[in-house]
């Protein structure tokens, strides 16, 4: 390690709550762009009903906005670092207020380019969000928990956004929602351009073109293995996501209203993982134990699987839920944590192309969980997830061993 790696993780780290005092307007536009999405999902039934479709083919639009998120985030990850990082957040907001006025034409046309223009949104958005509040501090142990926190801060508004959104559509409907989203998209955009860019000026004066910011990513020590990591997590915690309803109603008898507590369990755990996660690696004091906790988070996550698909009680399914998610929030930390410390001056770039593997994994999830239920039963399900993420264990701790002679910046 070197001696100024040493120094940025020795360096002291803020508190959590002076980090959120400095760091709100990000918290809240990370928080603001789950709204639509959760909105849609929310009141997918009179949606489907105002736009005279079905929910299924109403809520199966949603995944356009995967497919969205995936091109545009792999092929405009370079901006991030090649624009002001407010300006590209302050962009990702515009696209996202258009895309809530959209919505309001409450149509089946209308939904594609909702969605279409939701998924492109937020693609540029998460990633600009996590490199600025990462910029904001001038050593790496500071800069992943800054970057953790804003993760977190996204999986919390998943937890509780659907309820708060409830109380006031009971006055305006959703289309009030809607609108009121599509004007604090608009608040906080003008706020992101006004923000200064934070970037250290070494960073600022070399900020790579476009071709070579994705060469320079590629050349992250670790960095491809991180993000495959990425990927492969977020294909067995997405695919269980994607069933897992249909799994208590069939194996537990739990109708929507009683499984939405699952859900909550499900998202507390995991933003409870992923800030203790964060706090921790803030305070390592080197790579080898980044990558143990990954492993260990990835274990855990296999484990948490099988109980929850293979164990015939409902108590297990529910400890296997929420120690599903702890697990799966562990391994996101680490892998964000150490994406941060590493890219340098691509950090957006990589950021973006993470966000990309992520929004893959969305789709293959759903895929293998789909072919192993059509092949096989839930227990096959269990058994598949829990040995994709050994695999995941094992490749979680080869990138550290690879910079074992020295985080690179």
């Amino acid at each position: 390690m070197t001696s100024a790696h040493a120094a940025g993780l020795n360096s002291e780290v803020p508190a959590d709550r002076q980090m959120i005092r400095q760091l709100w307007p990000l918290l809240i536009a990370a928080a603001l762009g789950l709204i639509p999405f959760t909105v849609m999902s929310t009141f997918l039934v009179p949606i489907a009903t105002d736009a005279e479709s079905s929910v299924v083919v109403i809520g199966g639009f949603r995944g356009l906005g995967g497919v969205a998120a995936l091109i545009v985030g792999a092929a405009a990850a370079p901006l991030v670092d090649r624009m002001t990082r407010g300006h590209v957040a302050s962009l990702a907001l515009v696209i996202l207020s258009i895309g809530c006025l959209v919505s309001l034409i409450s149509t089946a046309a209308g939904w594609v380019i909702f969605c279409l223009l939701i998924g492109a949104g937020t693609s540029l958005l998460s990633p600009a969000l996590s490199a600025m509040a990462a910029d904001r501090y001038d050593n790496d142990a500071a800069s992943g928990r800054a970057a953790t926190i804003i993760s977190a801060t996204t999986t919390l508004t998943a937890v509780l956004a659907a309820p708060l959104l409830a109380a006031p559509a009971l006055l305006w409907g959703w289309q009030g929602d809607m609108v009121a989203a599509s004007a604090c998209c608009v608040v906080l955009a003008v706020m992101m351009v006004r923000l200064r860019d934070e970037r250290p000026s070494a960073v600022n004066a070399t900020r790579p073109g476009y071709g070579e910011a994705f060469r320079t990513a590629a050349r992250v020590p670790g960095g491809i293995l991180l993000i495959s990591i990425s990927a492969l997590r977020t294909t067995c915690f997405m695919g269980q996501l994607a069933y897992v309803a249909a799994y208590y109603a069939q194996a537990h008898s739990l109708d929507p209203g009683v499984f939405s507590l699952v859900w909550t369990l499900s998202g507390a755990s995991f933003f409870c993982g992923n800030w203790w996660a964060g706090r921790a690696l803030s305070r390592e004091d080197g790579p080898g134990r980044a990558g143990r906790l990954a492993a260990f988070g990835a274990l855990l996550a296999g484990a948490a699987h099988a109980l929850l698909f293979c164990a015939p009680w409902l108590p297990a399914a529910l400890i296997g839920t929420s120690l599903t998610a702890v697990g799966h929030a562990i391994v996101a930390a680490a892998v964000v944590t150490l994406l941060v410390r590493r890219a340098g001056p691509v950090r957006g770039t990589v950021m973006s192309l993470n966000g990309s593997a992520q929004s893959l994994g969305v789709f293959i999830g759903a895929a293998l969980v789909g072919a192993c239920l059509a092949g096989g039963n839930w227990t096959v399900v269990g058994v598949t997830l829990a040995a994709a993420m050994v695999i995941c264990a094992a490749l979680a701790l080869a990138p550290w061993q690879r910079a074992a002679g020295g985080e690179p910046r």
